[in-house]
């Protein structure tokens, strides 16, 4: 990544980046020797003769003297396993030379021609990243360093090119010819081949570059834009696939309607495509008008896909489309300002399901995975600000704190200024950079500029790596309650001292006797900050950080009573959700750790069964947000909260406090629990309550199983055969794989044999026995890895499989180390394949620190084997060495 540079390196060579490396040790890129590249590109001629074992490209490169960057006489064009077949300057052959895998090509004048061939071999490339096989089919991904594995290139994003390809192939294997921007010719040729020209009229980087050539239909529908344009819309996917695009399709309308509606941003092509390719190291990629998708991310019909499915289908369509301008008009400088357009389009894609399934669901869900993800990510070794300051392999910057936190951190300034204010602020950030590669100050400057707020001290949320907690103390003066909240923002690695600052929370004073106060939003800017609001009524308590306005942990001593009261009563159905899992959270954390007596574990059992029976019995709610506030914290969230200060977590611990709070609630409302399932179960798949009936029937159905298995296997095996749709059948599935019964291996056959052949549903197989909470997991995993179907090649398939795996409480925290030795060995022996997939089992292993003793030497032990292991990739080896060092 050759956008870091030293003073004395201006072209950017990351060679030079770290004199002293030795081949284990990558070199560290530094945002602060960032340097604008010495040449421009304006445009770029692509020709590629294609083929699956052989393909050659010939690139064109119309170059400029940059006068805004230092001079250069020698232009540094990024390779990776490439070798030129010929390099010309102007027409001459020239004196060009080698510097690692770079090209390194003299250039004495102002502008110039330079015309580069290279041959590559896309069946060979296991990597995925560049040109490659995916059964037949030629496709591309480039983000991020990806374009100089097709051709030798100033592959940075900082560099904008409008791009002229053509493409030619035999037209047997690879009947469809698309890439970037609008198809301008295409033709036949004698021989059986055919031909395409393409051209895309906006300047993008290179990791916007995209090409796919194969054997594909089109599920296709136009889009009329709010200006009267006809956008040709395409779905491209094998022809055995077509019937299941429509809702992709209908997805990306609703996408391309809401985004005018909203943001006030049309589409500026003729024709938007996608394709579905299931060999894919992402889920889906924002190539400027040629998205390539993940088949997980495309497909969907009710009999193959669950309601989480579909929801999944549109919002990642929605985000891959909505970075045509957050994103692809306007880029990144480099890529320590990545969450520059992927923080702000998760922000996007987040408000646009919030329109679409309703908020307050989506809020809890958001939330969730933030805890899941992202805090924990804050918490360990690997913990990095939103807008990082070094790193030595950028493919592990894809990281939740840059995606989700950065969203968080972006919706805090939209809470700050109001949705008009913050609306102000978007279009002049686009008016001002469209066509550029911007920075996440030229975002944050936009927004002040825009909405009118000074947001300098919030800046340090860019900076600043680590979850803040915030403290709550709480006065009543007549009749007025004094709020005093006290920040602090834990020392990270590289970071120990940290600066206030500022926290929007929106706030509210309830009654205990039944009034609800009003809502407003107060901001903690200093470390402690006292805040004089009114009261609702006699007995205050006070509902905080409503909507999740900030990403924080709140550190409060609620009286059980209290939380029980906004479990119950909260006007704010995030509030509400909040209350249930604090309350479950402060009973789990203090059972697992021993901290809680007897009398206080009853106590906290009862309050939690007391507030399930609530939300059972409310007939208020609708059955999507019952299931929400039906939901236990999990077991990834407690060991977060159980590792603070001096205390460590005990995975063990964690998983029998949790099973035993279900099988008690599941004892206590077993006659409610079956009630609930007989009811869900009545409800037809096309009834618009159906979702919410899906979605509580097997919580309900995971509760009675906790209490009562026996009862369960036959609940589920009657779900399971019964089942209409995949949401109800994968749930009694799931149920089923945690069971030692007949009704499991019966149910497992069953819909193997239904789904063979199909791999986005077979992932699905792999994925629910590997976390199950079954007694024999590891030795199933182990199993699993042996059957037919199963590949390290795919990542989807490994994913579905050992991912999963990782992400098993009970199996992978098993106490004799088991868990941690698998997952190590699939470390190794996937890192020569896919480093970038294997790069992302590390942080399970990285928690170790927090862990109690005896895990976390076994942890540490299995770092140290894979670091012995030498010949690692920079993915691997920086997630490695982090873990251990940090």
């Amino acid at each position: 990544m050759d956008i870091a540079t030293t003073p004395t390196n201006p072209e950017g060579n990351p060679e030079l980046a770290d004199a002293a490396r030795t081949p284990h040790q990558p070199p560290v890129i530094l945002r602060e020797y960032y340097r604008p590249f010495g040449w421009l590109l304006p445009e770029v001629k692509l020709d590629f003769d294609l083929g699956i074992t052989r393909t050659r490209v010939r690139a064109e490169l119309t170059v400029q003297r940059n006068a805004r960057a230092d001079r250069a006489d020698v232009i540094r064009l990024n390779g990776d396993g490439l070798k030129p077949v010929s390099v010309t300057v102007d027409g001459a052959a020239t004196d060009w030379s080698m510097d690692g895998a770079d090209l390194m090509v003299p250039l004495h004048g102002d502008s110039h021609l330079i015309v580069v061939e290279t041959e590559i071999d896309p069946a060979a490339n296991t990597q995925l990243m560049g040109l490659y096989a995916s059964n037949g089919m030629l496709c591309t991904q480039c983000e991020a360093e990806g374009f100089r594995r097709i051709t030798f290139f100033a592959d940075r994003p900082d560099v904008l090119s409008t791009y002229t390809v053509r493409m030619a192939g035999e037209k047997a294997a690879f009947p469809i010819l698309l890439c970037n921007g609008n198809r301008v010719a295409e033709g036949d040729n004698a021989d059986g081949t055919h031909w395409a020209e393409w051209h895309d009229p906006w300047p993008k980087p290179s990791y916007l570059f995209a090409l796919v050539a194969g054997d594909l239909v089109a599920n296709s529908k136009p889009f009329t834009t709010v200006s009267g344009r006809e956008v040709e819309c395409n779905v491209w996917v094998r022809a055995e696939d077509l019937a299941r695009t429509d809702h992709a399709v209908e997805s990306l309308h609703r996408s391309m309607k809401w985004d005018e509606d909203v943001f006030g941003r049309e589409y500026d092509l003729d024709l938007y495509n996608i394709v579905a390719v299931s060999d894919f190291n992402m889920g889906a990629m924002e190539n400027k008008g040629l998205n390539v998708f993940n088949t997980k991310y495309v497909l969907a019909d009710p009999d193959t896909a669950t309601d989480g499915d579909f929801d999944a289908v549109e919002g990642v369509i929605a985000h891959e489309y909505f970075h045509n301008w957050s994103g692809n008009r306007v880029t990144c400088r480099d890529w320590f300002q990545l969450s520059l357009k992927e923080g702000f389009t998760v922000l996007r894609d987040q408000l646009f399901s919030q329109d679409m399934r309703g908020e307050a669901v989506k809020r809890i869900e958001d939330v969730r995975i933030l805890r899941a993800a992202q805090f924990p990510e804050d918490a360990g070794p690997l913990a990095h600000p939103i807008r990082p300051d070094s790193y030595r392999e950028i493919s592990n910057f894809y990281t939740a704190t840059v995606y989700n936190k950065g969203a968080e951190v972006i919706r805090m300034m939209r809470s700050m200024v109001g949705v008009e204010r913050f609306r102000a602020g978007t279009d002049l950030y686009f008016d001002r950079h469209d066509g550029e590669a911007a920075t996440c100050e030229d975002f944050v400057r936009a927004i002040e500029d825009g909405a009118g707020i000074d947001l300098a001290q919030f800046r340090r949320w860019y900076a600043q790596a680590g979850t803040p907690r915030v403290t709550v103390r709480e006065a009543v003066a007549g009749d007025s309650l004094v709020l005093t909240l006290k920040q602090h923002v834990p020392a990270t690695p590289g970071q120990p001292d940290k600066q206030p600052m500022p926290i929007p929370l929106r706030v509210a004073v309830h009654s205990r006797l039944g009034a609800l106060g009003a809502e407003q939003l107060i901001v903690l800017a200093q470390a402690e900050q006292s805040f004089t609001l009114p009261l609702a009524g006699p007995d205050p308590v006070v509902s905080i950080n409503r909507g999740f306005t900030a990403p924080v942990v709140i550190d409060r001593a609620l009286v059980r009573d209290d939380l029980v009261f906004l479990a119950a009563q909260d006007d704010d159905p995030s509030a509400r959700s909040e209350a249930l899992q604090e309350l479950a959270v402060s009973h789990l954390v203090g059972t697992a750790s021993g901290e809680l007596s007897a009398g206080e574990r009853g106590a906290g059992e009862a309050a939690i069964i007391g507030a399930f029976a609530a939300s059972l019995a409310d007939g208020a709610l609708d059955d999507a947000m019952r299931g929400e506030l039906m939901l236990l914290p999990s077991e990834t969230y407690l060991f977060e909260v159980m590792a603070t200060g001096e205390r460590k977590a005990d995975p063990g611990a964690i998983h029998t406090a949790r099973e035993g709070l279900k099988a008690a609630i599941g004892t206590a409302l077993a006659d409610a629990l079956q009630a609930l399932h007989t009811r869900a179960a009545a409800v037809a798949l096309d009834d618009p309550a159906g979702r919410g009936a899906r979605k509580i029937k097997t919580i309900a159905l995971s509760l009675i199983a906790a209490a009562n298995p026996a009862r369960a296997a036959t609940l589920a095996a009657q779900q399971y055969d019964a089942a209409d749709n995949m949401t109800d059948r994968q749930g009694a599935l799931m149920v089923l794989t945690g069971l030692d019964c007949r009704e499991r291996e019966e149910r497992l056959a069953s819909f193997y044999q239904r789904y063979k052949g199909n791999d986005l549903v077979i992932d699905k197989w792999f994925t629910l026995q590997a976390l199950s909470l079954h007694p024999d997991v590891i030795a199933h995993v182990r199993k699993l890895a042996e059957h037919p179907d199963f590949t390290m090649k795919n990542p989807n398939r490994v994913r579905s499989l050992h991912m999963a795996f990782a992400g098993n409480p009970k199996g992978f925290h098993a106490a004799d180390g088991e868990g941690y030795r698998m997952v190590a060995d699939v470390i190794l022996a996937l890192d020569p394949i896919n480093p970038q997939t294997a790069a992302r089992f590390v942080p399970s292993l990285g928690r170790w620190r927090r862990i109690e003793p005896g895990r976390a030497a076994l942890m540490k032990a299995e770092l140290e084997r894979i670091m012995a292991a030498g010949n690692l990739s920079r993915d691997t080896f920086e997630q490695v060495s982090r873990s251990l060092d940090g």
